[in-house]
Formats: structure tokens, C-alpha cells, sequence
């Protein structure tokens, strides 16, 4: 896949004010600072499109955006960001939660993981919850430059051990770093066959 354009629509609190489902949407979503925004960027050749912070927890709506004006990319609230309130994050779960079982037009869910990291509890909790669910998503490890290959493919492999406990097939998984851009072709490939199979 060729990235042609892609450009910002619209930003919510409300999943009923989303655009109207016309398209397929590939949202994207991870603990606070696992790279989402540089992610994204990455994937559609912007640098500022989805904006970046050092400070965890920045992304605080659902975000829209069109790409080749055929699909929408949606940046999603993280979770886990220990600093935000109670309140606002139970808020966040359930605008989360609404998005992800509502919307018809949801073609993959991309959870993002931090390389670095053993599995996290927050992140298995999350994953078994979109598989009860039963919403297609795909793994996607982050900042894969930070840590050597043998380390990558060394957590990798602990996280398919893990999931293998509970899950009879496991989802597509990728490795990516925006800084090397690795991955991209990649997921976009895996975007674009999605895609077609909904033609």
C-alpha cells in the first residue's frame, strides 16, 4: 500500500459522535507511552499528524483520520497512565469500551506492546478482554530499536508462551520502530488485506 494522503477529521469523547461508518477503521491502541503516535506517524509519512509528548497519557480522545480517503486510522486513549485520575480513567475505559463493541465499521484493532517489556498484566487483560469480545485485532511491538534482535525475539516468544496458555490460535503479530522505520510495509501490507477481504 501507497500512502496518498491522510489528513485529521475529527476528535471526541462521545463514540456516537464518530464519523458516520462508511469506512473501514483500523484502530490503534497500548499502554500510555508505548509509541502509538510515532507509530502512526510513521505509517502515513507525517511527522505531526497524530501528536507526540513525552508526558504518558497526552492522547485523551478518539481520534479520527482519513488515509487515501478509503479507510479511517483512530488513535485511541492509552490505558494504564498511573498519574490520571480515577474518575477520568474509568471515563476513558468506557468511551474505550463503547468505541471498540459499537462501532460496525472496526476492522482491526492494533495493540501495541513495548518491547522492552515482560508481559504487563494491563496488556494481557486487555487482550483477553477484545478476544472474549471476539474482535479481530493484531499485535504490534514497539521500539524494537531500544533492545538488540535477540531480545525482541526473545520477548516475542515469552508473550506467545504466555497467550498459548489461553488461546488456541495466536493473533498476527508484528515488530516495528518508528525511529528505523521498521515494520511499516509490513503493517501496511497487512492493512491493505484486510481491506480487500471486506471488498
Amino acid at each position: 500500500m501507497i500512502i496518498q494522503n491522510a489528513a485529521f477529521v475529527v476528535s471526541n469523547t462521545n463514540p456516537s459522535a464518530c464519523p458516520v461508518p462508511d469506512k473501514p477503521e483500523f484502530a490503534f491502541i497500548g499502554r500510555s507511552n508505548v509509541g502509538k503516535s510515532s507509530l502512526i506517524n510513521m505509517l502515513v509519512n507525517r511527522k505531526n499528524l497524530a501528536k507526540t509528548s513525552s508526558t504518558p497519557g497526552k492522547t485523551q480522545t478518539i481520534n479520527h483520520f482519513i488515509v487515501n480517503d478509503t479507510w479511517y486510522l483512530v488513535d485511541l486513549p492509552g490505558y494504564g497512565y498511573a498519574s490520571v485520575s480515577r474518575s477520568k480513567s474509568y471515563a476513558w475505559g468506557g468511551m474505550i469500551e463503547t468505541y471498540l463493541r459499537k462501532r460496525e465499521n472496526l476492522a482491526t484493532t492494533f495493540v501495541l506492546i513495548d518491547t522492552r517489556l515482560e508481559p504487563q498484566k494491563i496488556d494481557l487483560e486487555f487482550i483477553h478482554w477484545i478476544g472474549t469480545e471476539h474482535l479481530p485485532f493484531a499485535m504490534v511491538f514497539t521500539k524494537a530499536d531500544k533492545i538488540s534482535r535477540k531480545q525482541t525475539s526473545v520477548t516475542i516468544e515469552f508473550w506467545k508462551k504466555k497467550l498459548r496458555n489461553t488461546w488456541e490460535e495466536l493473533p498476527p503479530i508484528f515488530v516495528t520502530s518508528a525511529v528505523e522505520r521498521q515494520g511499516k510495509d509490513e503493517l501496511l501490507r497487512y492493512i491493505d488485506e484486510v481491506l480487500a477481504s471486506s471488498d
